[in-house]
């Protein structure tokens, strides 16, 4: 039922003609201003409607979040900003509330202004037919998929409270943020919005910016976390933070497991690092490498190629402190090849499977997940999408 299956939220999706088919416009609506959390892209070329978003959130509270696919509005300029605050005011005006408690978010292809008249006509039937059934959750999730070729959705219950989620991604996946949405809401009750931020950029730092599907950051990217309290409960924090963690992290396997062109998800943990960050930025580096995930690809245990990367990640790494393994299977240890049976080993890499790269004896770790880099997807996007 993804976010509508907390108490107090409707969802919906209408096909507006923004795309020349399919559902495209998408609406989550609390029905009065609730806690809100949110987390951008980094990217300094960020789109308009992110722009707004970073603006409106600093109020804490919003009802309503309105997402198109199709358009990105992003590469618009100053007009670009003015129709995504045309676009929440629209939204606003069917909801009958004031445009400042709307967020808006848009995704597709880069450099087109937003059709507005499309939108403005859809909404009152989006509005109108919004819902709390799981048509209504499933049809907002299809509503904002762009060459994502599933709806994705989460759920997980806590006691006495529930968090649900749905997300769009499937290329331009790249840590700190990617070309991805995600909505995420929840009944529990949440003391404050600094609260909410805390735990949505505790579980975004270690799901959705540890995903990497092609090493391309976008300028769309959007998180929004919403609390209306509608359960009650006060959980313990913890509790609610596992839940909004579990939420993410299923939502990034299913972004990994749906990207263009893969064939299989290859998860690569860094131990042994100096701090969390030192190890995030090898683990990176090597998700980052052509050459590393092409040879995923391939099925070769091509330690050598992560070893290289390794060593140009940043962080200051002696070669006979790095131990690799590729599905427990030592291959190379400090800084040398160890023998291995490489046609079995092959064999194994067939699916889905793991790297263990140790840098040293350090507190840091980290957990990158990544894909493959194969013909479709370089044969998939060498045309506009």
């Amino acid at each position: 039922m993804s976010v509508v299956a907390p108490a107090g939220f409707v969802a919906g999706g209408v096909a507006s003609g923004i795309k020349p088919e399919g559902l495209d416009l998408a609406l989550i609506d609390a029905g009065a201003p609730v806690t809100t959390a949110a987390v951008f892209t980094t990217s300094r070329t960020a789109a308009p409607p992110v722009l707004l978003g970073k603006e409106r959130v600093r109020r804490g509270a919003l009802r309503a979040v309105l997402v198109n696919s199709g358009c990105a509005n992003a590469g618009t300029g100053a007009a670009g900003l003015e129709d995504a605050r045309k676009m929440a005011a629209s939204a606003a005006a069917v909801l009958g509330c004031p445009e400042e408690e709307v967020l808006v978010s848009s995704t597709g292809p880069i450099g087109s202004r937003l059709p507005l008249d499309l939108i403005g006509a859809a909404l009152p039937e989006l509005v109108a037919g919004a819902g709390s059934t799981p048509a209504h959750g499933l049809a907002c999730a299809e509503a904002i998929m762009t060459t994502d070729s599933v709806p994705k959705t989460a759920v997980r219950h806590g006691t006495g409270f529930t968090v649900g989620g749905v997300a769009k991604g499937a290329g331009m996946l790249r840590p700190d943020m990617a070309t991805m949405l995600a909505y995420l809401t929840t009944d529990a009750q949440v003391p404050t919005a600094a609260h909410a931020r805390r735990i949505l950029a505790d579980a975004v730092g270690v799901t959705f910016n540890c995903l990497n599907v092609d090493g391309c950051q976008s300028t769309n990217d959007t998180v929004v976390l919403m609390a209306n309290g509608a359960s009650g409960v006060s959980p313990d924090p913890e509790e609610l933070a596992e839940a909004v963690l579990e939420v993410c992290r299923d939502l990034t396997w299913q972004l990994a497991r749906d990207a263009e062109g893969a064939t299989k998800v290859v998860t690569i943990d860094v131990v042994g690092a100096a701090s969390h960050g030192d190890a995030r930025r090898i683990a990176l580096a090597v998700a980052d490498s052509a050459l590393v995930r092409s040879s995923f690809y391939g099925a070769d245990p091509n330690w050598g190629r992560v070893l290289a990367a390794v060593g140009v990640a940043g962080p200051a790494v002696a070669a006979e402190d790095v131990d690799i393994d590729y599905l427990d299977v030592p291959v190379c240890r400090s800084g040398a090849g160890v023998p291995f049976d490489e046609d079995l080993l092959a064999s194994l890499l067939g699916g889905d499977f793991g790297i263990r790269i140790r840098v040293g004896d350090g507190p840091g770790a980290c957990q990158v997940i990544t894909t493959d880099l194969t013909p479709d997807y370089v044969r998939f996007n060498g045309e506009r999408s």
